[in-house]
């Protein structure tokens, strides 16, 4: 495991302190479970990017696009856990 060394403002250092012992954890446990988070969240927005820049690469090869009122209906019955038909994808470009 390697071992690196961070530079903290006090002020910091005195948060991440209490919060650690309000959580009961060390400062040390209580960062690097703050990293990881970090690191995770990052990853998974850089898989949105990616995801959009294929599905964008997809539209232009294809011409098919999804009209974005059909989409927002799709999207309001699922989060309602409704029953809905998947948007068609139609000709975008003529």
């Amino acid at each position: 495991m390697a071992t690196t060394s961070l530079k903290l403002t006090d002020e910091l250092k005195q948060r991440t302190a209490a919060l650690a012992q309000k959580q009961g954890v060390s400062p040390h446990a209580f960062m690097v479970d703050a990293i990881e988070h970090a690191a995770a969240a990052a990853e998974q927005r850089l898989g949105f990017v990616e995801d959009a820049q294929a599905a964008r690469a997809q539209m232009l090869k294809s011409g098919l696009g999804f009209d974005a009122q059909d989409v927002h209906t799709y999207l309001k019955a699922r989060v309602s856990d409704k029953a809905a038909p998947k948007p068609k994808a139609t000709p975008w470009q003529s």
